[in-house]
């Protein structure tokens, strides 16, 4: 009896290879236009089961992203501390990267706060206090600094407290790291857990598309174009302010300071880019940043570090860009008059609170606590919830080049930064695969 496929088991192999092999931004860009269009046909022909349905698609993705995030970071981080014994200067290396978060979060919030008072986003909207809202969540400096210390380990993993999460495996990092040899197994049990995550992760980057089509989707069904109207300046502010620091500041700072060629950048970045845009998780996105930042150069111990690090806390867009305007907007929507002190204070917050992002969909928390810092109403922060979803889009894509933009600024200056490997970077295919020859950071001169 013969085994050969049939002709038409061929074919349907044939037609799944033919999907398979297109491009991701290309699946990305071809699920944007179908949820813009899906959404669109839902909201002008009132279709209430084609809105459900795209809803229920775009949650369902969500869901399966933030399945992952809360071990995926205690173990990111963890290994990524103990990695740093095999890296030439860790200490500096750790430094410096945290000195360039801060300068950029500085350059990101200076830009936002130039748009912001040279727009008036919240002028002439028609908004006033009875639209918005106080929020059910509060961010204040005392419950950022409180806050990081968990009252039990398990409540951070259920309640998804990241920050927390952070700490206790910067912790177990450094614990392991005191242990020595005893503590081999446990970390031999981290490195496999933290492959099985990021494999399991993988399989759900790859229904990207489709649930591109669903949040797209849904936002547009949801909210409709009108909804634009009110929030024009504010939302074209910020996707201005994003793409200023996406598009100008860190190809120049990747021109003139790591001395390589910004266009390959973001041929090599920009599977993670557009998926930070669809997802607004740049915890979710980070084992695709890691595996593009290592595919440009970056070593593998030095990567494993950084960008975990940065998925938590280096948030260009959400922290620095995002507050600055949004406290401008609500500034002028109850028309409370700011002072230069005022524009100190939220370069201030921009700057040291980034970390309260924590990675997270949404920047509410760290929107509230630069208004709690300006004693601005927290009612504000109601005004800007139904505009979220569509800011956090370009917000997130923001924080993803970042967290891949510092990490090569670093190596490049610090002389490990492999040249040949980011002057060939292609990241347009998306594999599931670790990162062919890893490299490891040579000792610095």
């Amino acid at each position: 009896m013969s085994t050969s496929p049939s002709p038409t088991a061929a074919a349907s192999r044939g037609r799944i290879s033919r999907i398979l092999s297109v491009p991701f931004w290309a699946q990305i860009l071809l699920g944007l236009t179908l949820g813009a269009l899906l959404g669109w046909a839902a909201k002008s022909g009132d279709i209430g089961w084609l809105g459900s349905t795209l809803s229920r698609i775009g949650d369902t993705f969500v869901q399966l992203l933030m399945l992952v995030i809360a071990p995926l970071v205690f173990f990111a981080i963890l290994v990524s501390i103990t990695n740093l014994r095999n890296v030439s200067n860790a200490a500096r290396l750790a430094t410096r990267t945290l000195m360039w978060f801060m300068i950029t979060s500085l350059i990101a919030v200076v830009i936002g706060l130039a748009i912001g008072l040279l727009t008036d986003p919240g002028a002439g909207t028609g908004l006033t206090a009875a639209d918005g809202a106080e929020p059910k969540k509060h961010g204040s400096w005392l419950d950022f600094l409180t806050g990081i210390i968990p009252t039990d380990i398990v409540t951070p993993f259920t309640q998804l407290k990241v920050l927390q999460i952070v700490f206790m495996a910067v912790v177990v990092g450094i614990a392991i790291l005191k242990t020595g040899e005893k503590a081999q197994p446990v970390l031999t049990f981290s490195h496999s857990v933290l492959e099985l995550l990021q494999k399991a992760l993988w399989w759900v980057i790859r229904l990207a598309p489709l649930g591109t089509v669903g949040l797209v989707g849904t936002a547009i069904s949801t909210y409709g174009w009108g909804l634009l109207s009110k929030y024009a300046t504010f939302t074209a502010d910020i996707y201005v302010g994003c793409a200023i620091v996406l598009f100008g500041v860190y190809p120049l700072l990747l021109a003139t300071v790591a001395k390589v060629n910004p266009l390959r950048f973001f041929k090599g970045a920009w599977p993670a880019i557009q998926l930070a845009f669809v997802s607004r998780s740049s915890v979710g996105t980070m084992p695709l940043t890691q595996k593009v930042t290592e595919r440009l150069g970056v070593p593998k111990e030095y990567a494993s570090f950084a960008v975990p690090f940065g998925s938590t806390t280096k948030m260009d867009g959400c922290a620095s860009i995002y507050p600055a305007i949004a406290a401008i907007f609500v500034a002028q929507v109850f028309d409370v008059p700011l002072e230069v002190k005022d524009y100190i204070l939220i370069a201030f917050v921009s700057v040291i609170g980034s970390a309260a992002t924590a990675g997270l969909t949404g920047a509410t928390v760290m929107l509230t606590l630069t208004l709690s810092t300006l004693g601005l109403p927290m009612a504000g922060v109601g005004l800007l919830l139904a505009i979220d979803p569509i800011v956090d889009m370009m917000r997130t894509a923001t924080n993803v080049a970042g967290q891949s933009v510092i990490p090569i600024i670093v190596a490049s200056r610090e002389k490990i930064l492999d040249r040949a490997a980011y002057d060939t970077a292609d990241g347009s295919h998306l594999e599931d695969e670790p990162v062919a020859g890893a490299r490891t950071a040579p000792a610095a001169a």
